[in-house]
């Protein structure tokens, strides 16, 4: 079986200075063979003897399951296992409920059982010798559905039977802060849509099961969170965590939870019930059913201004569309009604919001999840208090910015840095984009592209503004822990941590921070392996904080180590002594020895932990409470070109300030906003994963519009302002949720400034911005 292994030596570094230490920009440790072909995917797995996986999905949304014929399945040639719920362990009163899991709250089956409420929920699986036979064998599978009404819009969900045994809502969080009587001089409304963005990751689905001597079974998958799926699948499977292996393979891209719970513990099922390995990749269609999507959200907005434009009072009601299964509904929740009002201060806050299921696909977790949602109504509510007043977008936002030691709505006091005043003033200072060359070689840049149907003269530009914020870590009480060994032998350094690199760089920074530490230049990333102690799960910037945390201290350990017996040779403290470039030098400049030769002949390890300080749900009745470790400001000017007869929109620039802490790795902190921006423009103009009764239209990369290079922008950064947050190890903050969470309401606001329409939902149609 071919599978992960220790990532190649470090590369040499490629920025101007040769450094490989933090605050340098070195070669990502898996550029190298991603760009050679070799690195090693779950999709490129292979073991003896391979059985192919396939799984039968329901073709509705909602439907009791009558019953489940198997037989014609079992009959095809090449054909060696079929499940059902029937064959999951039983729940706690001895039903067949499908062995349900979740991230937060175990609602979801395995495999349905009794009913399906999603379309595409999967309802059984085949193991044959080929991908081919065992789709053939799942489509086979004779199920007798009882059809049922789907409940689809989210408001007729707090009225409609239930749809699950612990009911429609997930969660109803109000937050209650100041005076409910206070009036603003100025007014302002708004009613605000945004759509189900799909996650579309570059690689679909995909892993190998492979059982074990001792009953259990190993997983090959890319998962992002590896000891909670361990831990997870060993539940559905009645198996102790110790019996469940997870090795985690290269992950194609990730920015919100990788797989689907019921993906793995279906592949090792099967494993286990053929005693093969099983592999199972999906079609891009599986895909789309299989993974959650950013939660669709209405919201109703009121804000009270005072005659300067100052906030007086926001009223909000806050509606997200969970889908049928609860996975992190409730932590969205709470991100939208903590950020409510935004990056702005407001003494008198009255909010509602609700998390509903319906028989919609499954929403779950997504850059910013909540706080996107948020932040498009309350920057649109401020331009429409700009334009009343006749004030500056930017200069409303000055006027009721935020700072260090500002409080949240929840009463949380923001003690991290907050410069959301200099971040305006970074792209205030910022020159804008030239205007369309009036050329016929620049066509192109014209809303529509060569050869469009519309008219140069009916091209409008806008300008828009917006700014938001994300928390960083678990909320509400969830512990963050991460734990790392650092290993020195001879002229390198092994790191071994447990958080996935998902794409944001994680194994770059860990041997960053050995570098920095140790001034060892070849440092090895160990393959990760619920076997390892855990990391926790790669969202929300944690393993910056808390695994890089980890690697930081078991390297200083491992530091201490090294130098103790040179500064008791010399008499002095450790403290005394300094590595810089390789070399180890002390205060007075009398020793000056190579790393190198301290480590000679010697092996030193460490292992330590990183915890940040804790937090605490909100109170449900009032939403007070210190719920969050940190948070992130971005701001962020979005330039557009606007067809107004056609309603085409092309986003020519999106100028982002934003609050790092400290920039770790510079180069890697601009790659992570330009792809965090695009994904915000998909959002902004192309990308609703559409459903008709509960049923996707356009689950597939032809019909899901995503933005390809002609769609994305020209991506500058006016600053990445270095305000460390003395808390947070380095004093690093996350970078990729916070551009995310701002693009669409910039460019929003943009097409808003170009058209004077109101543009109250997203994606933003040609409907929403023409003027003909």
């Amino acid at each position: 079986m071919t599978s992960a292994t220790e990532l190649p030596a470090a590369a040499p570094a490629d920025d101007e200075t040769g450094s490989t230490g933090l605050g340098s920009s070195p070669l990502r440790t898996d550029a190298l063979p991603k760009a050679l072909g070799i690195y090693p995917y779950a999709a490129d797995l292979w073991a003896e003897g391979l059985l192919w996986g396939a799984v039968l999905r329901s073709p509705h949304p909602h439907a009791r399951i009558v019953s489940v014929d198997t037989s014609a399945a079992l009959a095809v040639p090449g054909v060696h296992a079929v499940v059902t719920a029937d064959d999951l362990p039983t729940g706690p009163d001895g039903d067949r409920d499908g062995a349900p899991a979740g991230p937060v709250v175990a609602d979801r089956p395995v495999l349905a059982s009794g009913v399906v409420r999603h379309h595409g929920e999967p309802v059984a699986a085949v193991a044959a010798d080929h991908p081919d036979t065992a789709r053939l064998a799942a489509a086979a599978i004779l199920v007798e559905y009882e059809v049922l009404e789907p409940v689809t819009d989210p408001e007729a969900a707090f009225h409609a039977p239930p749809l699950h045994p612990d009911g429609n809502l997930l969660r109803h969080l109000p937050l209650r802060t100041g005076d409910p009587d206070a009036v603003g001089e100025v007014v302002v409304e708004g009613l605000y849509q945004v759509g189900r963005q799909d996650p579309a990751p570059i690689g679909a689905e995909a892993g190998l099961a492979v059982p074990r001597p001792d009953g259990g079974v190993e997983l090959h998958l890319s998962s992002t969170d590896p000891h909670g799926d361990r831990d997870r699948t060993a539940a559905c499977l009645g198996l102790e965590p110790d019996r469940v292996r997870l090795v985690v393979t290269g992950v194609p891209g990730a920015t919100s939870d990788r797989e689907d719970l019921s993906f793995q513990v279906t592949l090792a099922l099967l494993a286990l019930r053929t005693g093969r390995p099983v592999k199972m990749t999906l079609t891009r269609a599986e895909s789309f059913q299989a993974h959650t999507t950013r939660h669709p959200a209405l919201l109703r907005y009121r804000h009270h201004a005072d005659a300067d434009g100052r906030l007086v009072k926001v009223e909000a009601q806050i509606l997200l569309d969970g889908g049928a299964y609860a996975d992190v509904s409730a932590e969205a929740l709470a991100a939208a009604v903590a950020f409510s009002v935004g990056p702005y201060t407001c003494p008198n806050v009255f909010v509602d919001a609700w998390a509903v299921r319906t028989n919609n696909p499954p929403a779950g977790r997504m850059r910013g999840e909540g706080a996107l949602q948020t932040c498009f109504a309350y920057e649109s509510q401020l331009d429409q208090l700009a334009k009343q007043l006749g004030v500056d977008p930017l200069e409303i936002r000055r006027r009721n910015a935020m700072s260090t030691g500002d409080p949240l709505p929840t009463g949380q006091a923001v003690t991290c840095p907050a410069p959301v005043e200099a971040l305006l003033d970074a792209l205030a200072d910022s020159p804008l984009p030239a205007l369309p060359l009036d050329d016929p070689e620049a066509d192109w840049l014209l809303p529509g592209g060569p050869g469009g149907a519309g008219d140069p003269g009916a091209v409008r530009r806008g300008i828009g503004y917006a700014v938001g914020m994300v928390h960083m870590l678990g909320a509400e009480g969830e512990d963050e822990v991460a734990t790392a060994t650092v290993r020195v032998s001879g002229d390198h350094a092994t790191v071994i941590c447990a958080a996935v690199d998902s794409g944001q760089g994680f194994a770059t920074l860990a041997r960053q921070i050995v570098q920095s530490v140790l001034g060892v230049s070849e440092v090895y990333i160990a393959p990760v392996d619920s076997d390892q102690s855990a990391a926790g799960p790669a969202a929300r910037g944690r393993h910056t904080w808390v695994s890089g945390g980890a690697v930081e201290r078991a390297a200083l350990m491992v530091r201490h180590q090294m130098l103790q017996p040179i500064a008791a040779d010399f008499g002095m403290s450790v403290e005394l002594l300094t590595i810089s470039d390789g070399k180890i030098t002390s205060y007075d400049g009398v020793l000056g020895m190579p790393v190198s030769q301290a480590l000679e002949g010697r092996e030193l390890w460490a292992t330590a932990q990183c915890r940040p300080h804790p937090t605490e749900p909100l109170d449900p009745e009032t939403g007070q409470g210190d719920a969050f470790v940190s948070i992130a400001f971005c701001a962020m000017r979005a330039v557009v070109d606007v067809d107004i007869e056609l309603g085409a929109v092309r986003v020519v620039d999106m100028t982002v300030a934003q609050d790092v802490g400290r920039a770790l790795n510079p180069r890697q902190i601009e790659n992570r906003i330009e792809g965090a921006v695009a994904q915000g423009v998909g959002l902004a103009l192309l990308e609703n994963l559409r459903t008709e009764h509960g049923v996707p239209l356009n689950a597939s990369l032809t019909g899901y519009r995503l933005p390809t290079a002609l769609d994305t922008p020209d991506i500058r950064i006016a600053a990445l302002l270095e305000e460390r947050d003395v808390v947070a190890p380095f004093g690093a903050k996350a970078v990729s949720a916070a551009p995310a969470v701002v693009a669409p309401a910039a460019v929003a606001a943009a097409v808003r400034a170009a058209t004077g329409l109101p543009v109250g939902r997203l994606p933003i149609l040609p409907e929403d911005a023409t003027l003909a």
